[in-house]
This record gives C-alpha cells, structure tokens and sequence, in this order.
C-alpha cells in the first residue's frame, strides 16, 4: 500500500512539473507567433530575431516591449469606441472612404514621418521604379533616421522606396525627392498640388521628410484621404506590409532594416502603413488593417510612446470588427 501511495505522490508531481514547463515555454510567450510575413520574409529564431530589433531600431532600448490590449488580440468583444489619449484620432473605411470614427480630426498639427506615404505615393505613380538613383550630396543632410547612403552612390529607386517606407531613413526621402522633381522646393510643390487633388485641402508641405519646418502641417482627416490613396496603390501595399527587407548598398554590404511599425508585428489583421514622431508632433501612426470584407485605415497623431500602438491596435481591432 505505502508503495501505491510513493508511486500516485511521484506520478502527480512529475504531471505537475511538465505542466509548469509547458506553460514557461508556451508559444504565447513568443513575440513572433502573431507576426504576419508575405512570401519570401522567413521567420528566425525568436532569440536571434530579438536581436536583431535591439541592433537595427533607431529606437533601441527605449521600450521595446509593445503592450497590445487582450481587446484588439481577440475583437469583437465590445461595440464601444475605444477610448484614447492621442489628441488627434481618424478612423474610416479603407474602401469607401465612410468616416468611422473622429476625434479633433481637422486640428493642424506637425505629421512628422506620417508625411512620407504622400512622398511614396508620388514615387511610386511617377513608376520607372527599376531606373537608377545617383545619390548627391545635398540628399544626405538629414538628421536623425538615415540610412547613409553616400553621395556618387546608385540605387534603383524601388529600393529606396523600399527603404523609406520600412525603416523610415530622412536621407533617402531626400534622394528620392530631389531624383524626382528636381530639388526639395520642387518636390514639395508636387507634395501640395497633388494633397489638394485628393481633397487633403488642409494641409501644407515644406519637406518630403516629415522633420519639423515653419509652415509645415497637416490633419488627421487630411492624413487619412492620403494614406486611402497609397493604400490603394499596389506597390505601396507590397511594401507596407514588410515586417521587414534586406537593403544592399552600393559596396555590396547588407543590412536587415526593421518595420518600426510595432502593430503589424503584434496584430494579424494590421497590414501597414507609416509611423512618425517628432518633438513637435508626438508619437505619431497610420494604421491599416483587413479581414475579409472589410479595409479599415486608422490615424493617431500627438500621442505618447506607448500610448500610440495601444490606441492605433484597439482602434484598428474596433474598426475592422465593427
């Protein structure tokens, strides 16, 4: 009997200790169960990848760990409009353009790299994406995401597009722009002629960039006409959705460039678009996500750090699930 009751003790107990070892281990814990990957992008390592964030994001140890509400994970749970600290919010339907959602939505305010979906979108329409970019010296004064590419450099412009619209980099918005139209003046003539013909009428250019310049605004109404536009545009979906690409430079050295877009590595159903933050704007984020009918686009500008993927993820959930 004493041998039955050693023999039931060590049976419960090793149950026990493989259960805690199971949950320690379980894939929930894994950041990269959830991330979404187009054909080509293979997944690595959830150690190594980690690594790789840390080395490559401008934003490196300054709060890496994305906090995403169990609402936005699992939608569907509330039909009420989340609520969020960003002082400007738009949501609309990516296809028809129905306004979902609004908060202070006409408020001028700097967009900060958010702006540079309207300079790909003049990018990728202008097309001869497989023509030859020589990098100038002028392309190279920005500060303080750069990609360093140097001047006598030459890049397909696909590349760059590439480039810009993954890891951000204000040099190659400047190489792009200037390849375009001439010069930067000119390129942001182009920026407004071509807001206005969406009907982004409240907005003004300065720079393809996004970094701060007298004169320089836009609204998140303004912003969410522009990023419908880009989204409709195949190339840019193409990009948008990268988790992340591999940039070769002219010298044949390569580098892995991060999404800094932390919401399409969290949520499923987010497919893109730009993030942007400066001083002036705050943390800055235009968000799209799709199941199967339905495309919605979300904008959160003058947000904080965290608060900007919390508020465009429960937004974004919200929206496609409403």
């Amino acid at each position: 009997m004493k041998r039955v009751k050693r023999w039931i003790t060590l049976t419960v107990c090793t149950l026990l200790f493989v259960g805690s070892v199971s949950a320690a281990i379980s894939p929930e814990d894994d950041d990269e169960v959830n991330v979404v990957r187009p054909s080509g992008v293979h997944k690595r390592h959830t150690k190594s990848a980690s690594r790789a964030r840390k080395r490559s994001s401008p934003d490196a140890g300054k709060g890496e760990d994305v906090s995403i509400p169990a609402s936005a994970v699992m939608p569907g749970s509330s039909g009420a409009v989340p609520n969020t600290r960003a002082n400007s919010v738009m949501v609309v339907d990516a296809r028809t353009g129905a306004v979902l959602h609004e908060k202070n939505a006409d408020q001028p305010r700097p967009a900060a790299s958010t702006q540079k979906l309207l300079t790909a979108l003049i990018i990728a329409e202008t097309g001869y994406l497989d023509r030859p970019v020589r990098v100038e010296p002028i392309d190279t004064f920005a500060e303080p995401v750069r990609l360093n590419i140097r001047p006598g450099e030459v890049y397909q412009r696909i590349d760059l597009l590439r480039a810009l619209l993954v890891k951000s980099p204000n040099d190659v918005a400047r190489c792009l722009a200037r390849d375009s139209a001439g010069s930067i003046e000119a390129f942001a003539d182009r920026m407004n002629a071509k807001a206005q013909l969406l009907g982004a009428t409240h907005s003004h250019f300065v720079n393809p960039n996004g970094l701060p310049m007298p004169g320089q605004y836009s609204t998140a109404r303004d912003l969410a006409i522009i990023a419908r536009a880009a989204y409709a545009n195949p190339t840019i979906r193409s990009i948008v959705c990268l988790p992340q690409l591999v940039f070769r430079y002219a010298n044949g050295r390569t580098r892995e460039l991060e999404n800094t877009n932390k919401v399409l590595k969290r949520l499923p159903f987010c497919n893109g678009m730009k993030t942007g933050y400066t001083e002036a704007a705050g943390h800055c984020l235009i968000a799209s996500g799709s199941r199967p009918g339905r495309d919605v686009i979300v904008v959160v500008l003058g947000d904080t750090k965290s608060g900007v993927w919390t508020d465009a993820a429960s937004l974004l959930s919200w929206g496609l699930w409403l």
